[in-house]
């Protein structure tokens, strides 16, 4: 598996060879610190541990800087990636160039807070007639149950606050790779604002 942590910039587009306009998501990859490596026979499984970002040595408490060497400064975001391709060792700077060749990525990411909403944004739902005299326009409708056990049943769609949630965006298709600006391209919708941390990993399912 190929995996980076990088931010959200924003949106572009760019066009092909034939013309065609293509929407994009920019993601800006700084080159990621190799803080650690994990070995099956020391940890049980491969991984790699990769960080970006350089945090004041004031601003990191003492067991969290424990776990970076002498050499390498502590990080403000970091990353396990288990089966990590490639060969790495501690100290190592990894950048975009990395995805060279990969055609699908999946990102991972906080998504936009949207707030309390109703059941019609949140889960989709139809609502009733918009029509004049009608007393059911954007209601949830009935949720207990008119016999045992008499309640509302624990996971009904109900409305409460959407977004603000860890999801994972899969498949999405790298349009470019420019290790010059230490971009990504990609089209499709990355979750998050602008300027979130992301993790890029190569798609699995692909």
């Amino acid at each position: 598996m190929k995996g980076l942590i990088a931010k959200k910039v924003g949106m572009t587009q760019v066009f092909d060879e034939n013309g065609n306009l293509t929407p994009v998501t920019v993601i800006h990859v700084e080159p990621n610190t190799v803080v650690a490596t994990k070995s099956e026979e020391k940890c049980g499984y491969n991984a790699v541990v990769l960080g970006l970002e350089d945090l004041k040595k004031n601003k990191a408490s003492k067991a969290y800087a424990g776990q970076f060497p002498e050499d390498i400064s502590p990080k403000r975001h970091l990353k396990e990636f288990r089966d990590f391709d490639g060969e790495v060792k501690v100290g190592d700077q990894i950048g975009v160039e990395l995805f060279n060749g990969v055609r699908f990525i999946d990102v991972t990411a906080t998504s936009k807070g949207k707030g309390f909403q109703g059941v019609m944004k949140r889960w989709g739902f139809h609502g009733g007639r918009a029509t004049h005299g009608s007393k059911f326009h954007r209601e949830a409708g009935g949720t207990g149950a008119c016999t045992t056990p008499g309640h509302s049943l624990k996971g009904i769609k109900m409305a409460g606050r959407m977004g603000n949630e860890r999801v994972t965006v899969q498949n999405l298709k790298v349009v470019k790779v420019d290790p010059e600006l230490k971009v990504l391209m990609v089209r499709g919708a990355v979750p998050g604002v602008k300027n979130c941390t992301l993790i890029v990993k190569s798609a699995v399912k692909k």
